[in-house]
Formats: structure tokens, C-alpha cells, sequence
């Protein structure tokens, strides 16, 4: 069983202007991440779970529809899944 902790900007992400869809979809993503971890993400092929590179090198995304993303990491040598943000699609690293 995975941790998954969610920063403290996430609830911002999700307030107001997320469509129910994407709230939804998040939900399931979560339940996912919990029981497998990242190798239950990539093996559902919808997710399009990816590693990131550039500035988000050492983060991975997954979609949650067709512009938006989950990017998150996962803390070395333990079951936990670090949630950093739930954006539309732009990864521009900031704060």
C-alpha cells in the first residue's frame, strides 16, 4: 500500500475551476496510486504516466484528461507518492 501526500497548493489547483470530470478522474488516480504505486499508473494506458525533464527532472506526470496533468514524485526507498500539483497542461516549474 502507497502514502500519497498532497501539497499544500493542491487544494488551490482543485478549488473552483477544475471540471467535476478531471475531480473525478483525480480520484481514481489516487485510489490507483494507493493500491499499485507507479507501476499501477504506467500500466494504465490513459494515464500516459511519464518521467519529466527539464526543470521537473525527478517528477512524472499523468494525465488526467486531455489538458490536465497530475506531476508528482516519489520519495526514494518508500511507498509514498508526493502529489505537487493538478494543472492544466503547463509545466512551468514555479515556487
Amino acid at each position: 500500500m502507497w502514502r500519497i501526500e498532497e501539497h499544500r497548493d493542491v487544494d488551490k489547483d482543485l478549488s473552483g475551476r477544475t471540471p467535476a470530470e478531471i475531480l473525478r478522474r483525480y480520484e481514481k488516480w489516487k485510489d490507483v496510486a494507493r493500491l499499485s504505486g507507479p507501476p499501477g499508473l504506467r500500466a494504465i494506458k490513459g494515464f500516459h504516466d511519464e518521467a519529466l525533464r527539464g526543470n521537473w527532472k525527478g517528477f512524472r506526470s499523468s494525465r488526467l484528461g486531455e489538458q490536465w496533468r497530475v506531476i508528482y514524485r516519489v520519495a526514494a526507498g518508500v511507498f509514498l507518492v508526493q502529489v505537487v500539483r493538478v494543472t492544466p497542461h503547463d509545466h512551468r516549474r514555479t515556487g
